[in-house]
């Protein structure tokens, strides 16, 4: 009998109070920091000067050799006089050398 006077209480009034105060909390936290939008912001700088980049390297390769697409898939199928196959160029997914 003394039990359930600690474990009805316990449940009725704690359990929801727990609740609560981690509802709370994840509120409280849940907005961006000016910190993480700066750190944000400069990500996406990175990002995009990191693709600018590319661009330019795809441009100077695509002017050097027109078909370095399909041979920079697979170096083993290019030294071996292979041609590359339609799915290793359609995608991004790099291929497994053999």
């Amino acid at each position: 009998m003394g039990e359930e006077l600690i474990i009805v209480p316990l449940i009725v009034i704690g359990l929801p109070w727990i609740i609560f105060h981690y509802i709370t909390q994840w509120k409280k936290n849940a907005s961006i920091t000016r910190e993480d939008e700066n750190l944000l912001d400069e990500l996406h700088d990175l990002a995009r000067r990191l693709d600018d980049r590319m661009c330019s390297i795809e441009r100077i390769m695509s002017a050097e050799n027109p078909n370095w697409r399909q041979v920079g898939c697979d170096p083993v199928d290019a030294l071996e006089g292979r041609t590359a196959s339609p799915l290793a160029t359609s995608s991004n997914a790099p291929r497994r050398i053999r």
